[in-house]
């Protein structure tokens, strides 16, 4: 199933798509796609009643397309977590998760335009797996326990500034959580459609030309390593969203770094998640 949020920011309607590829509203099962309907059974009444053809159909035709998850409590992000990734950036491959956090006021919709930041000459772009936590996680007992708590997974866009990133400060956060900088959807896709966490392929380009073309099963760490190991550390809630890493093709590792500019368009897509398409502006 796919779960998608239609309307102006801050007034998007929840919504699930049927076989058909039309659109049906769920604002009557709930107000939003948020951490609560998460947790509290809300996909599989949402499965229910599209089944029943209990929904109204929605239009989508010309309207924005928000982020699948409304206000995630925290954005999770893990680094070099693609050996070929590593390599370009001439980082070493980590022997545990690289873990850091990006403020969750980055995420927007697939379609919204991206900032670049005021004094930024090194804005980078990431296609990213993200998994969307649905049951709280705390101590998980191992990786076999992780998929009893992911809710689904999405398309993201772990926009990255590299001169803030890397040479500003000895931590990432700078250049990592600058507004518009976490591109989501355009759906939640559930486990049951998404299939193999580990047999995706990511693709982006540039302004038309293929800049990565990877695959997740090059992750370091797998999905259900990642989400036990963060568990150790952090108690991840329903709504929380897990970047997993990208593989190589970044700006920062291509001859020439080719950094973002206004007026660049960016299409990034993953297997069975879709597609979604940035055009970047100037703060």
């Amino acid at each position: 199933m796919k779960l998608l949020r239609v309307g102006d920011p801050g007034r998007e309607i929840p919504a699930v798509l049927g076989d058909d590829g039309d659109a049906f509203a769920l604002t009557g099962l709930t107000d939003d796609i948020d951490g609560a309907f998460l947790a509290s059974g809300g996909v599989e009444r949402a499965r229910q009643a599209l089944a029943a053809g209990a929904l109204p159909r929605l239009d989508t035709a010309g309207r924005r397309i928000g982020a699948p998850v409304a206000r995630p409590g925290k954005v999770v992000c893990v680094g070099l977590n693609y050996r070929d990734h590593a390599e370009e950036t001439g980082a070493a491959a980590p022997e545990r998760p690289v873990v850091f956090m990006k403020d969750p006021s980055t995420v927007v919709g697939p379609y919204d335009a991206v900032r670049i930041p005021r004094g930024s000459v090194k804005t980078d772009w990431e296609v990213e797996l993200a998994v969307v936590v649905g049951a709280e996680a705390r101590y998980l007992a191992g990786p076999g326990e992780a998929a009893g708590h992911i809710a689904g997974y999405a398309i993201s866009n772990d926009v990255s500034e590299r001169e803030f990133q890397l040479e500003y400060s000895p931590q990432w956060d700078l250049g990592k959580s600058c507004e518009t900088f976490n591109p989501l959807g355009p759906w939640l896709v559930t486990p049951d459609e998404a299939g193999d966490p580990q047999r995706l392929g990511l693709r982006l380009s540039v302004n038309g030309e293929v800049r990565q073309d990877g695959d997740t099963r090059n992750m370091i760490f797998d999905v259900a390593h990642l989400v036990w190991y963060l568990s150790q550390y952090m108690v991840l809630r329903p709504g929380d969203v897990i970047n997993t890493g990208t593989p190589a093709g970044v700006a920062l590792g291509l001859p020439g770094t080719p950094y973002l500019r206004a007026g660049d368009e960016v299409e990034l897509s993953i297997d069975r998640l879709g597609t979604q398409r940035q055009t970047f502006t100037d703060a």
